[in-house]
């Protein structure tokens, strides 16, 4: 229970807080660390593939002993003060309202009063994809599909490796939100690294593949519940979640990523919408496949839908979680 209550901190921290701008994020310190790892491995190591895996173990262990040596010197020195410590850095790890906050930029930008252009500069915060030339229901199309993916990225998978990490806790000498802490950072890492070298073009083809493929087998477990966990959430909210699973069955896959697709197929049966296709990338237009039938154009207030689907869909996946924990420890 205590276990429980100290992870719920966590979450109602980044409810409340977010990520202050103000303040250097430790997200920050793995996408420098990365840079530099890959300055150093492309300096010394001829292989791409090879500078590319010694750059994943390098960033992925450096994390990892930066989180452990913060979390067990502050038990340490005092065991009340090694908890505080642990759930500060396991709210870092989480992107709930930043999520929330960025999307919700675009949807009042949509509303009457706003302006077609500012909307689309809104989505462009948090889009990779050309926004200038968006329609409307592209506009919200793409804020749909961020909130859907990064359910996972940003909430679920670092949820799901802080609860493997807490049953590690007790065996590396901290507490289970210690190992939590660790988990959730062993994650965003990984996930981190994928984010800035694991694309497939001519300078990361070779040289991303391992932080690519860990990133693809990190999320595959998280992505897969979502998606189910989105399905329930569907039902709880009324919406279509017979769709929602069939349009998931189908169309999970319709995604570049082997792990994207289900969350985003989930949502797009649920709303009744249809997600993905062509979008353009630095001016080339990249052809996607579909997901969903689209039954009808989206709106502004299926942004808002969505963002149901995630809360809902991710309490549920943290509630399942935390019960098969229990099955392991024997409390909640």
């Amino acid at each position: 229970m205590f276990f429980s209550l100290q992870l719920l901190a966590a979450l109602l921290l980044d409810l409340l807080l977010g990520d202050p701008p103000w303040w250097p994020h430790p997200v920050r310190g793995i996408g420098w660390l990365c840079s530099r790892s890959e300055g150093l491995a492309r300096r010394w190591l001829n292989s791409p593939l090879l500078g590319g895996a010694a750059t994943v173990v390098v960033v992925v262990a450096s994390t990892c002993l930066a989180v452990y040596t913060l979390v067990a010197v502050a038990m340490e020195v005092s065991p009340t003060i090694g908890i505080l410590v642990a759930v500060f850095v396991l709210y870092t790890a989480l992107a709930v309202r930043d999520l929330l906050r960025h999307s919700i930029a675009v949807y009042e930008r949509l509303r009457p009063g706003g302006s077609l252009e500012a909307a689309r500069g809104a989505v462009a915060m948090i889009v990779g994809r050309d926004t200038g030339n968006l329609s409307r229901e592209g506009v919200i199309r793409a804020a749909i599909e961020t909130v859907a993916e990064n359910m996972v990225d940003g909430v679920t998978a670092p949820l799901f490796y802080a609860i493997l990490g807490s049953l590690a806790g007790p065996a590396l000498g901290v507490e289970a939100i210690g190992g939590a802490a660790l988990g959730a950072y062993f994650y965003k890492a990984i996930n981190t690294m994928d984010s800035m070298i694991g694309y497939r073009n001519e300078r990361y083809l070779l040289f991303g593949r391992a932080a690519a493929r860990l990133d693809d087998v990190a999320n595959f477990v998280p992505a897969r519940v979502s998606a189910l966990c989105v399905i329930v959430a569907a039902f709880f909210l009324k919406l279509d979640y017979r769709e929602a699973a069939r349009i998931l069955r189908r169309d999970r896959l319709n995604h570049k990523s082997p792990n994207s697709g289900h969350t985003e197929a989930a949502v797009a049966g649920a709303l009744g919408i249809r997600l993905g296709g062509p979008s353009s990338y630095f001016g080339t237009v990249v052809d996607k496949p579909y997901l969903g039938d689209g039954l009808r154009e989206p709106i502004a207030e299926d942004i808002r839908a969505t963002h149901g689907l995630m809360l809902v869909g991710s309490g549920i996946f943290l509630l399942l979680a935390l019960g098969l924990r229990s099955l392991f420890v024997g409390s909640f």
